[in-house]
């Protein structure tokens, strides 16, 4: 007995056909617990991290700012007094104390300090670059009260390492609207400040360097009160007491008179002991000493005009006018020669008429 064969035929061309089951409403973004674990975990390493690169961002544009403005030397602090040296820089001040001190000291009372000290940090410490006597008003207020609001001096911080003569400049600067700095004492900070910086060729260009804010005739006055204590050897004691025009006379007596020095000298040291008063006494007396005797006059036939020669000369800093007539040779030129030292001069005479002998 044969086995009938069973079987269907299968229609794909309607199963091709056919719309897949829809999927119920609210069940087709259901997970498993994992996986929404998963997704919120990262989810909130992705914000963390946005929030620190954020954070990176702001930390890292306001150290170029601080940066930027520490170069300036913009930022400003409460600087412990007992942290700040006064001795890199030579003060352009007398010793002794400044009589201006006292109202300085009051206004800081009643007002504060309205215009900031100027620092440059060295370590742990800080160097003065501006501001002396407010930090001085600030020491003997701290004694005098015992106040710990004087303990500590607004002070505006330099960027380490600047320039010697930048420094110098600033302080410089800074006085040169005060009233009451005399050519002495301006003088006195160019030797020093030349002492410092071994580039600086002489005191004429400590000079030119420092005081470049300056007028030329300015300039030239200090000048002649640099030859002034450079001749006396230290020994002007109360140089913020020397007026203009008797310093500028006694360099005049020592340029006339070669055996001038020694006797200025001599005439200091015999008055150890001298103030302010006594001090301006001796170099008079030094001027009076000095002078050449007045020659006699002697009334002169009138004689014949002498002829004279005139040229000019091109040069680079301008047309220097020659004069030329009987025993004169007059040279005019737009430079201040009273700057240049002695020394220098002489030498430069001297080769001139060595040239026309020649």
């Amino acid at each position: 007995m044969s086995k009938k064969k069973r079987g269907f035929d299968i229609n794909f061309d309607d199963v091709a056909g056919e719309e897949p089951t829809p999927v119920p409403a609210g069940t087709e973004a259901r997970r498993g617990p994992m996986a929404a674990a998963i997704t919120e975990n990262a989810d909130a390493l992705n914000a963390r991290q946005t929030a620190e690169a954020a954070i990176r961002a702001e930390n890292d544009a306001l150290a170029h700012e601080h940066v930027r403005l520490k170069k300036a030397g913009l930022i400003t602090d409460l600087i412990p007094l007992d942290a700040i040296r006064t001795d890199k820089l030579t003060r352009d001040r007398a010793p002794g104390r400044d009589p201006e001190i006292d109202e300085l000291k009051q206004s800081i009372r009643d007002v504060g300090l309205s215009n900031p000290i100027r620092v440059e940090q060295v370590g742990d410490t800080y160097e003065l670059i501006q501001g002396f006597r407010r930090f001085t008003a600030y020491s003997e207020l701290l004694a005098e009260t015992g106040d710990e609001n004087f303990a500590r001096i607004p002070a505006g911080i330099n960027a380490k390492g600047e320039n010697l003569l930048r420094l110098y400049r600033q302080m410089v600067d800074e006085n040169l609207v005060r009233r009451g700095v005399s050519f002495g004492e301006m003088a006195q900070l160019a030797i020093n400040y030349r002492k410092q910086a071994a580039e600086v060729e002489g005191y004429d260009h400590a000079v030119e360097l420092l005081f470049a804010s300056s007028g030329r005739q300015k300039r030239s006055y200090i000048k002649h009160f640099v030859r002034l204590l450079s001749a006396t050897e230290g020994q002007i004691t109360h140089v913020d007491a020397i007026p203009r025009a008797l310093g500028l006379a006694v360099v005049r007596r020592l340029d006339e008179n070669p055996e001038g020095q020694g006797v200025l000298n001599r005439m200091l040291a015999a008055m150890p002991d001298r103030d302010a008063q006594q001090e301006h006494a001796v170099l008079t007396d030094f001027v009076s000493q000095m002078a050449a005797p007045a020659a006699k006059k002697v009334k002169l036939a009138p004689t014949a005009r002498a002829a004279k020669t005139t040229f000019r000369l091109s040069r680079p800093d301008g047309d220097a006018k020659c004069t030329v007539a009987d025993g004169r040779i007059e040279l005019r030129l737009e430079r201040d020669f009273s700057g240049i030292e002695r020394k220098r001069l002489e030498k430069a005479v001297a080769a001139f008429l060595t040239e026309l002998e020649a």
